[in-house]
């Protein structure tokens, strides 16, 4: 959600003295983001062994094939194999969640949400004898509750699926690789970051909203970001001058929607604003990881090292941004004298971390490991965001019980601090409201943390089930219960249940 409004809407909510306690609920109420992050992975067959038997062998063959299938539908009845043999590739997923809060929040109904992912990709190779080359077009179609929005407040926001109900166009990109050991690739299209950049390669079994695209992003940037389930047009270099060493670029339009103010999912609803004229959002990021392409040698044995993967990496964008506690005359802007309209800054950047590391691996069955990750994200410029430190970290246990190899146990938390010029906005509110001999209640946001525990269970190969317990302290950084405004949001214990169906 962005955090730019009309010129008009700053008049209409420009702070008066009869008005002030008003204020202060909109300030610590209305001011948590929503923000999304990236959905369970979607994987598209590259060839039809992938696929498993299909619907020719008869119904009775299809059952039987189910066990070992990769797809619910396998070879969708013929049509997979004679779309491969003109280099097309295909692939649905059905993800469906119900969470409720136990304690805390401002409700406790439990919610259902859901997104279909649709995938195509056409490879030049096959199809036109061209090679190196891919096209990709995702759409997704979200449905349901927005449970984080409506019961929690907080800002990372429990289920990294919800959004605006919609069917839209997520990813529109051609693909080109060059030089020899396709060492070097071109993207160029509309295209999604939290696909390629800030990525946790551990991260991805997690429920909540910030094991994918983080909270930073999500919070500073117009509309949370290029992100799930937005995207912007854009280019993407990555070159591979060693094989343990990538180093990864992107130029993007700065905004995935109109820059206007508002939703920017109900400003592009479709999903296709395809503009260039809404800044610039410049990333880049270096990678190292071992074992690197080609290695031969096991991680872990005859005293190799277990396997890793090291990134940093920056942002930038050039838009303009709002201060987040002084108008543009220089006074606060919930002094009653303000003008309402927040200073103008000019850009915004970021810079970030990420880390893998597997730490344990068992001999007789290295698929049996264990593996810690973290990603921490930091922004210098407090004056015109709203969120200036987050971090996410956990362990992730596979292949934990005997004859499950595909499950994986994890744990997992995140931190996200709120500037010092957003809590000071909340300060002054207390300050002037107390002036004016207005009782408030005197809460000043500061942090939310979350902690996660979440157990993926591979019942078939197209078929997964999720548990999940999270827990949230402060929720929102500390913001007021709008059913009980003397009292902050409780803490929060929400259980879930998801699961993944790919057709």
């Amino acid at each position: 959600m962005k955090r730019r409004g009309s010129e008009e809407t700053r008049r209409r909510t420009r702070p008066r003295r009869r008005y002030v306690t008003l204020v202060c609920a909109l300030i610590f109420v209305a001011e948590v983001p929503v923000v999304y992050a990236a959905p369970p992975p979607l994987s598209v067959p590259v060839s039809t062994t992938e696929q498993g038997p299909g619907g020719r062998q008869g119904f009775s063959g299809y059952l039987s094939s189910l066990e070992r299938s990769n797809y619910l539908f396998g070879d969708l009845f013929g049509l997979r194999s004679a779309l491969a043999k003109i280099g097309v590739s295909i692939a649905f997923q059905e993800t469906s969640e119900v969470l409720a809060n136990v304690t805390g929040g401002t409700r406790t109904q439990p919610g259902y949400d859901g997104l279909t992912q649709m995938i195509l990709q056409l490879d030049t190779q096959r199809a036109l004898g061209w090679y190196g080359g891919l096209f990709n077009v995702s759409a997704l179609q979200l449905h349901g509750y927005n449970f984080s929005a409506n019961n929690l407040l907080s800002l990372q926001t429990s289920s990294g699926i919800t959004g605006d109900p919609a069917t839209r166009l997520w990813e529109l990109w051609y693909q080109q690789k060059f030089l020899p050991e396709d060492r070097m690739d071109i993207r160029i299209g509309q295209q999604s970051l939290d696909q390629e950049f800030m990525t946790n390669l551990n991260g991805i079994y997690f429920m909540n909203t910030m094991f994918g695209w983080p909270m930073v992003p999500s919070a500073d940037l117009p509309g949370g970001g290029p992100a799930y389930p937005l995207s912007a047009l854009g280019a993407r270099l990555r070159y591979r001058p060693i094989n343990s060493v990538t180093a990864l670029f992107g130029v993007y339009n700065g905004s995935p929607a109109s820059t206007t103010g508002g939703d920017s999912q109900l400003l592009n609803p479709s999903g296709t604003y395809f503009g260039l004229r809404d800044g610039v959002m410049a990333i880049f990021e270096l990678q190292y990881a071992y074992p690197s392409l080609g290695m031969m040698e096991e991680p872990g044995s005859s005293g190799l090292p277990l396997g890793h993967t090291y990134k940093i990496g920056f942002w930038y964008n050039s838009l303009s941004f709002d201060d987040q506690r002084y108008d543009n005359t220089g006074l606060s802007l919930a002094d009653p004298n303000s003008t309402g309209m927040p200073r103008k800054h000019s850009g915004d950047f970021s810079i970030y971390a990420v880390a893998d590391q597997m730490v344990w691996a068992q001999s007789t069955n290295p698929a049996r490991s264990v593996s810690v990750f973290g990603r921490v994200l930091w922004t210098p410029q407090a004056d015109r965001n709203q969120i200036d430190f987050s971090v996410n970290a956990g362990v992730v246990y596979h292949n934990p019980l005997p004859n499950r190899p595909d499950d994986v146990l994890a744990l997992g938390m995140g931190y996200a601090h709120v500037s010092g010029f957003a809590s000071g906005l909340d300060a002054d509110t207390i300050s002037f409201n107390q002036a004016a001999g207005t009782p408030v209640n005197g809460l000043v946001r500061q942090s939310e943390t979350y902690l996660e525990l979440t157990y993926l269970a591979q019942v078939r190969p197209w078929w997964q089930i999720q548990p999940d317990l999270q827990f949230v302290f402060n929720p929102g950084g500390g913001v007021l219960n709008p059913n009980n405004p003397t009292q902050a949001v409780g803490n929060e214990l929400v259980v879930g249940m998801r699961t993944n169906i790919l057709f």
